[in-house]
């Protein structure tokens, strides 16, 4: 019997050890891999336009009620003073001490309707909360369809790119409103209405409109779809795949993938007895060369990952104490790290001919092999980060990764070096061959490098 989470943990002794030898690979997106080459994908979203069916890969959670909104106030570090329908935000939550339990697209739907969007933790947090808590909230759960065997309640395709906004008004046959960043617009495609948030996954987020993520009833997806294929042949449009699909973040600057700050702490336990022995959050992996056996130094802040900005004490959550005595100190900042094209080079040769002194092979063009990777960043011998999300895309012209770095080492144009690949050989994970660690050289930047 899976049990719960909680029970899971106590079985395993040592929840650090659990996850590093956790069967699960990097996070699933079910779409196909490629509709043409992944090279000229993520071509397409700098200079034409790509096209992500995003309707299997993320968990959707809708909140309807007159206290959906306190339910969300009283769990996001966020602000809500002006939040309600057809606004959007990147919702961010932590635990009790202050460290992130994960972070999620949160939609203003109505005014007392939302939907968290994104991996399962965050929408799950939060559906915990209204159903044990004393909230007058529906909660409606429509799963990713790794566990969800039933048809989604929604479709949503992400268009990226310079032509977005001219494939978009082709496919409505007339000029649409202008949607602020962040904000949620709605038209009509082939008959069916289209919700749009206007957003990027890739490059500097503006009002341009060079990306949106447009959903609706998914009885209408193949419609809007066809639609939109049809309207982009002449713009250049590319269907974009699995393969590209996890680059784009590396050139946005969104970590995807910090392990979530729930396995220790008693105030957390009801949480975990909630979440069952079979959820993602059980079953989660963390590889790279960090490893501790203390899971905790694997949590971090909102600080760490770049969300420092949304952080508002404007209002009382989960988590506010904490980071009001936090605020003042130190963090890690996130950072992009171009690796050194020769080093890389020599790992790629090395995985490949390397014999039994092989090092760790590197997917192209995304490299993650963990739910959660987390690799040593050092300057000389001192540990100051970790890198996570590394891959290879052709905007950048070489690989890099996004990391979390000590903010008196975040300086443009630092020279640092990573740890690549598992101490003793690697860990139990599947995806993991036998290998042994090396090194390389990566420049530090803090700004995007497209």
């Amino acid at each position: 019997m899976p049990g719960s989470l909680e029970d899971k943990i106590q079985r395993s002794g040592n929840v650090a050890e659990m996850l590093r030898n956790s069967p699960a690979g990097a996070y699933t997106y079910p779409m196909k891999p490629e509709f043409s080459n992944w090279r000229d994908e993520q071509r397409a979203w700098a200079t034409t336009a790509v096209l992500f069916d995003q309707s299997f890969h993320m968990t959707d959670v809708y909140f309807r009620g007159p206290d959906a909104l306190r339910l969300l106030s009283d769990l996001g570090v966020n602000s809500f003073k002006t939040f309600g329908k057809n606004k959007a935000k990147q919702f961010v939550a932590c635990n009790y001490d202050g460290y992130v339990v994960g972070d999620a697209i949160l939609f203003g739907l109505d005014n007392e309707e939302f939907s968290l969007v994104g991996r399962p933790i965050a929408p799950n947090w939060v559906a915990f909360h209204a159903e044990t808590g004393e909230y007058d909230v529906k909660v409606i759960h429509d799963e990713r369809s790794v566990a969800n065997q039933g048809r989604r309640l929604t479709f949503r395709y992400q268009l990226q790119g310079p032509n977005a906004l001219k494939i978009v008004e082709r496919a409505a046959g007339k000029p649409i409103d202008r949607i602020k960043f962040f904000n949620i617009g709605e038209f009509s495609i082939a008959g069916c209405t289209v919700r749009a948030l206007n957003h990027t996954m890739s490059g500097i987020p503006g009002e341009e409109m060079t990306g949106l993520e447009m959903m609706g009833l998914s009885e209408h997806g193949a419609e809007v779809l066809a639609a939109l294929l049809a309207a982009g042949k002449e713009f250049g449009l590319r269907e974009g795949g699995n393969r590209a699909y996890p680059t784009t973040a590396i050139e946005s600057g969104w970590i995807p993938s910090p392990l979530p700050a729930i396995y220790t702490g008693e105030q957390m336990k009801p949480f975990r007895e909630w979440l069952g022995g079979d959820s993602w959050e059980a079953n989660a992996s963390i590889g790279g060369s960090f490893v501790s056996g203390n899971i905790e130094d694997y949590y971090l802040t909102p600080w760490d990952l770049g969300y420092g900005h949304v952080v508002k004490f404007d209002h009382d959550f989960i988590g506010r104490a904490a980071l009001e005595r936090r605020a003042g100190q130190p963090h890690k900042r996130k950072v992009w790290l171009r690796w050194n094209d020769d080093d890389v080079a020599r790992i790629v040769a090395s995985s490949l001919f390397g014999g039994e002194q092989r090092a760790k092979y590197m997917d192209m063009p995304s490299a993650n092999y963990a739910t959660g990777p987390y690799d040593k960043v050092l300057i000389g011998d001192r540990l100051v980060g970790f890198s996570a999300n590394v891959g290879y895309t052709v905007n950048i012209g070489g690989w890099a990764s996004l990391a979390m770095v000590d903010e008196a080492d975040a300086v443009d144009g630092t020279e640092v070096t990573l740890v690549w690949g598992e101490e003793n050989g690697g860990s139990a994970k599947p995806s993991v061959e036998r290998h042994v660690q090396t090194t390389l050289r990566a420049t530090l930047s803090t700004r995007p490098l497209v």
